[in-house]
């Protein structure tokens, strides 16, 4: 009963800060602004190769390949040191490894961050971190993890079996770190299944990657979920980044008939970007994955952009002749530029590639 009066009390409070139609919460952003706001991150630079190629060996783990999901970060021991977490699949499952650099360009020391859960946990196919409790969700600010509890936090996506790719039903859990490296299940408990009580018809079948914002004070996890062959966003929102509970109006990005994202709206990365909220997302629709853009003033009401930031095939190389999905964004203040990493599905495998706001070398 504790759980779920603080679990409604964490809903009501955040929807009814949103209910009126000011600027501040529930205005939908207009075909012109959604424009201005989208323009900075257009037309970028295509690097010429993959910065994790598919085939790229991990020290005794070399029989994983097909590397996706990357995420970038940084640790307040070491500010001038990028980190990039991203997962590797074999004939089992997914693990969770993490390279470093100090120019986001050349990544080195492979190593295990989270590997397969226990058998007949919620986990045993395999951990995708990524979700990271970040000091700050500025576009540009460091991507440095926060303590909390003298420890670092991410969510995380897994599958409870072993033997194939996304066998469902996918769930979300909860891990900490010492050292920002080697990641630990924080509770024995999914923190998303879809057999809570409050999953929805819409996210009945599988349940798949979260993203952490820490805002005012509350925690929310925006995420993507199954209905057949159907994905759609959702938001579920926490005070303690244990107990979760779903937004009731979910889903927050849905799909457009005949769009870039009819069949999927996924996998949101999303950052404060002066007065509103910016969200990477990808969509899969008209024969490949696509990255999207979506905008809010508070969160919780969104404003999709329905022409692609960059369209499967943009590549020169045919690097993303099939999918351009999963980002992770970083700024660079040394050279002014963004660096935005992407799953790249074509014709050397599936490949972490990258696109920058500026040219790089």
């Amino acid at each position: 009963m504790k759980y779920f009066i603080l679990a409604c009390s964490i809903v009501f409070y955040v929807y009814s800060a949103n209910a009126q139609p000011t600027k501040e919460s529930a205005q939908p952003v207009d075909n012109e602004t959604m424009k201005q706001w989208s323009a900075p991150y257009r037309n970028w630079t295509y690097y010429p190769d993959p910065i994790i190629p598919s085939d790229y060996k991990i020290p005794e783990a070399e029989d994983f390949h097909s590397y996706d999901v990357p995420c970038v970060y940084q640790t307040p021991d070491n500010p001038d040191v990028w980190y990039m977490s991203f997962i590797g699949f074999n004939s089992r499952g997914y693990n969770s490894f993490v390279v470093e650099s100090d120019d986001l360009i050349h990544w080195k020391k492979p190593k295990l961050a989270m590997g397969f859960g226990k058998e007949g946990e919620f986990d045993h196919g395999g951990c995708v971190i990524g979700a990271y409790l970040y000091d700050s969700w500025d576009i540009k600010a460091p991507r440095t993890l926060q303590k909390n509890d003298e420890k670092y936090w991410t969510l995380y996506g897994c599958y409870p079996r072993q033997g194939g790719y996304e066998l469902r039903p996918g769930y979300e859990g909860v891990a900490t770190s010492l050292d920002g490296f080697r990641w630990t299940r924080a509770s024995d408990e999914p923190v998303l299944s879809i057999y809570q009580k409050d999953c929805k018809e819409w996210e009945k079948d599988c349940i798949y990657q979260p993203w952490l914002v820490e805002h005012d004070g509350a925690y929310y996890n925006f995420y993507n979920a199954a209905q057949g062959g159907i994905e759609k966003l959702g938001l579920a929102l926490s005070n303690d980044l244990i107990h979760w509970v779903r937004y009731p109006f979910n889903p927050v990005i849905s799909n457009r008939p005949g769009g870039y994202d009819s069949d999927f709206s996924s996998d949101a990365k999303v950052f404060r970007d002066g007065d509103h909220w910016t969200m990477f997302y990808f969509g899969v629709g008209k024969g490949g994955a696509h990255i999207m853009i979506a905008f809010s003033y508070d969160l919780v009401h969104w404003t999709a952009d329905p022409e692609p930031l960059y369209k499967a095939g943009g590549h020169p190389s045919g690097l993303d002749k099939q999918h351009a999905h999963k980002i992770s964004l970083v700024y660079n203040p040394k050279n002014s530029t963004f660096y935005m990493f992407y799953c790249a599905t074509g014709n050397k495998g599936r490949t972490i590639g990258l696109l920058t706001s500026n040219p790089v070398k």
